[in-house]
């Protein structure tokens, strides 16, 4: 017995003493919170159940695995068909009610996209496009129709653009009447319904505003060719969405509140020209003089381009618009030459016959030839028989419209910077592009947007661009 103790002695000295030391000694570290949730919540239970057949009820309870919170729901929801009247919808911490307004159609399939309003309520995890389908009748309809939306003038996406299904196949349903089916386009200018059921629909693509209707020729809008037959087999519709009438601008002029000192200040007749800091572009072939106000008269012996010697240049143009406002010198302009352009007192008179204060001397050069760049651009699988026309874009302004008549472009020439490039295919050939007409049954002309960008450098002329279409 005394050899037993003594060993038990010896074990608990040797052992159990220094791990109690040493745990007593070590410092005290909480437990990890684990990896951040990022599961968005997720249907735990319904009633009715999501799928069900033959529901006849007009309210519908949704529980789901954690608390949730439901944000700007009017402005996400899609429920098809679509309502007179939107469904009253709350929640409460992990459930959320929804009570219909309308009595439910016999035999119809119904949906409620909750789009991206339905979150969890600590990381606020999003539930996207989350939908709840059930049916009053027999079975789920379960056919799609999907494609793609792109404005027709710029080849760009609208996500703010809406798809609508009419059954009423009249031209004037979509004006006076709401869609039967809406879905909203993605930022990609992708759209597809879900548990339609078969039949002929007319498709269009309007605003996704109040109306949802086609109430304003200002209105961005498309229209299918043809009518879409909806089955299981339902074919890709591309849209090519226009403005077929352009919102006027307003007038942004202001006046003084003291018109004689606006008189005053205006009595004078002042010149500005487009040289840029004083050089004359090379690719630009006038040099322009804009009036501060309309001429009423001008006598082109009066304004004379010379040399540095003042020695009159041969072969120029001298041009006035048609609104009397500019006055244009048309040259050929050899680089890094300098030029007097000598404009009379008397040379230009204005519709009150003030003429100019006194005689001007405009001194200018015109630019090198390395302070452009060189555009070499090739083109492949590009239908030339399409008419294309291609379009230069810069801060989404035409920059320039070039005709594609064979498979290449090459400028020595171009200013320096990036551009966007789009493709314009002219049907009419006019070298502009075209909206549609709906009453006309007329559509856009397409323009396509290229993804490859167009950088010219100063002093640089030996790069191709390959754009494969």
């Amino acid at each position: 017995m005394k050899k037993r103790l003594t060993g038990f002695l010896l074990i608990y000295i040797l052992f159990i003493i220094p791990a109690q030391l040493f745990t007593g000694c070590a410092n005290m570290i909480a437990p990890s919170g684990g990896a951040r949730d990022t599961i968005p919540p997720k249907l735990f239970n319904s009633i009715p159940h999501d799928s069900a057949k033959n529901v006849k009820t007009n309210k519908i309870i949704l529980t789901f695995d954690e608390y949730i919170e439901v944000k700007d729901i009017q402005q996400n929801i899609i429920v098809s068909p679509n309502p007179k009247s939107l469904p009253q919808i709350d929640y409460k911490l992990n459930t959320v009610t929804i009570k219909l307004k309308d009595s439910l159609e016999p035999n119809t399939t119904y949906s409620f996209n909750f789009g991206n309003s339905l979150k969890d309520i600590n990381e606020g995890n999003i539930a996207k496009n989350f939908t709840y389908v059930f049916s009053t009748g027999n079975i789920i309809d379960e056919n799609t129709f999907s494609g793609k939306v792109f404005l027709a003038e710029t080849g760009k996406v609208d996500s703010t653009l809406i798809v609508v299904l009419h059954k009423n196949l009249n031209d004037t349903a979509i004006i006076k009447n709401r869609p039967r089916y809406f879905t909203k386009v993605d930022g990609k200018g992708n759209f597809i319904f879900k548990n339609l059921p078969q039949g002929v629909f007319a498709a269009y693509v309007v605003p996704n505003d109040f109306s949802k209707k086609y109430d304003d020729s200002t209105k961005l809008f498309a229209f299918a060719d043809s009518n879409i037959s909806i089955s299981n087999k339902t074919f890709p519709v591309t849209f090519y969405a226009f403005e077929e009438a352009k919102v006027k601008a307003k007038s942004s002029t202001t006046q003084s509140s003291n018109p004689q000192k606006n008189l005053k200040a205006d009595n004078r007749l002042r010149i500005t020209t487009n040289l840029d800091m004083g050089k004359q572009d090379l690719l630009n072939d006038s040099l322009q003089l804009t009036f501060s106000k309309k001429l009423k008269s001008f006598d082109a012996s009066k304004i004379i381009l010379t040399d540095t010697n003042y020695k009159a240049v041969n072969n120029y143009n001298i041009l006035i618009d048609t609104a009397k406002r500019k006055i244009s010198i048309i040259n050929k302009w050899k680089e890094q030459k300098e030029f007097r352009l000598i404009v009379a007192k008397d040379a230009v008179t204005d519709t009150g016959n003030i003429s100019l204060t006194k005689a001007d001397t405009i001194k200018f050069v015109t630019k090198s030839e390395i302070e452009y760049g060189g555009v070499h651009l090739r083109f492949n699988n590009l239908d030339t028989t399409k008419n294309p026309v291609l379009l230069i874009i810069q801060n989404d302004k035409i920059v320039e419209s070039i005709p594609i008549k064979n498979k290449t472009i090459d400028k020595n020439l171009y200013y320096p910077g990036e551009y966007d490039l789009r493709i314009l295919f002219d049907k009419n050939k006019n070298g502009i592009w075209d909206p549609g007409n709906f009453k006309k049954k007329l559509q856009p002309e397409i323009v396509q947007q290229l993804t490859k960008k167009l950088i010219v450098r100063a002093n640089f002329n030996d790069t191709e661009t390959e754009i494969t279409l």
